[in-house]
């Protein structure tokens, strides 16, 4: 008889069929919704769990999934997981992988490049009519080249940055809880510096930290009051991980010079969300991990963690809170 996995939400057809393409033998894959009876009655039998925590997988999730081995996310973050929930009913819960490590960094690079050369602004300008708008000194573009980049948040996302950087000849410095050694440093080309010390002489500070108790927040008006005036700030992990009033109020008074954020506190934001009529921020729609390639690599990981479990070896990627389950 086949093992149940429950896959969840549902996704669009191609991706689907992708994923019943690599599902392993002795697997059966039940597509599934997230409300409703038919999600819980669904998990009756299931032995893992596999998709998006589109809600919070809390104590009803568990007690209706009695046989369940894993959470395994397709996603990075697990920030709306209850963490409580799966360490009172013994269910580790494990993220991607690293799956979109490369899809997330080289969004982040492209936010860097779009808000050093105004790139939104420039497309805006030419589909309105408009060519060389202003003077070269008044509307300035900047080189990524010769730029001091802080990456708060060294893991798989963060190192992969940094191998990236290095083709624009920028210095690249770091701060993590978890310090690489002295010969790690060396080998990937990056300085660890404390945080305030890094905010303070960065460009660019982009961050790559998952969202905790600890990080959340973490950019308040302190922490952009430490930035440079000329500096940029890049988000592509969590929204909350940036206090979006402090950083509108640091955009609006030049305390800042630009943003670009793939993440926000409310997502999808309201309508008439403050930032969306600032001229020095840019704004994408938490897309920086679904390409299509990626989508590949997010249910090998998957299906691989799964596989361990089934025979009786330790997942693999599970988050710092549950790891001694």
């Amino acid at each position: 008889m086949a093992i149940p996995i429950v896959l969840s939400p549902p996704m669009p057809k191609p991706i689907l069929e992708l994923a019943h393409g690599m599902l392993p033998e002795g697997f059966e894959l039940r597509v599934l919704e997230q409300q409703g009876p038919d999600f819980f009655k669904g998990l009756k039998d299931a032995q893992y769990f596999t998709g998006f925590a589109r809600t919070s997988l809390g104590p009803d999730f568990y007690r209706a999934a009695p046989q369940l081995r894993l959470v395994q996310l397709i996603s990075a973050g697990y920030d709306r997981c209850d963490l409580a929930a799966a360490r009172q009913a013994n269910v580790p819960i494990a993220n991607n992988g690293g799956a979109n490590s490369i899809a997330v960094a080289e969004h982040t690079l492209t936010l860097m490049l779009s808000v050093l050369k105004r790139l939104a602004w420039m497309h805006a300008n030419v589909t309105a009519g408009k060519w060389r708008v202003g003077d070269f000194a008044e509307n300035r573009v900047y080189e990524l080249y010769g730029k001091t980049v802080g990456i708060v948040g060294l893991g798989t996302i963060g190192k992969k940055v940094a191998r990236r950087l290095h083709n624009f000849d920028v210095e690249i410095i770091y701060y993590d809880i978890v310090r690489l050694t002295e010969d790690q440093e060396e080998a990937l080309g990056v300085k660890f510096r404390l945080l305030d010390e890094l905010l303070s002489v960065s460009d660019i500070v982009t961050l790559h930290v998952p969202l905790t108790s600890l990080t959340r927040t973490m950019m308040n008006e302190r922490a952009l009051a430490k930035m440079k005036e000329t500096a940029i700030l890049i988000n592509t992990c969590r929204g909350p991980v940036v206090d979006e009033e402090a950083l509108f109020q640091a955009l609006t008074t030049k305390r800042l010079a630009a943003a670009g954020l793939d993440v926000m506190e409310q997502e999808p934001p309201p309508a008439d969300h403050k930032f969306f009529n600032l001229p020095n921020i840019i704004l994408t729609p938490h897309m920086a991990g679904p390409t299509w390639e990626n989508w590949t690599r997010i249910f090998r990981n998957a299906f691989d963690n799964i596989q361990r479990v089934a025979a009786g070896r330790p997942p693999l990627w599970v988050i710092p809170e549950l790891r001694d389950l």
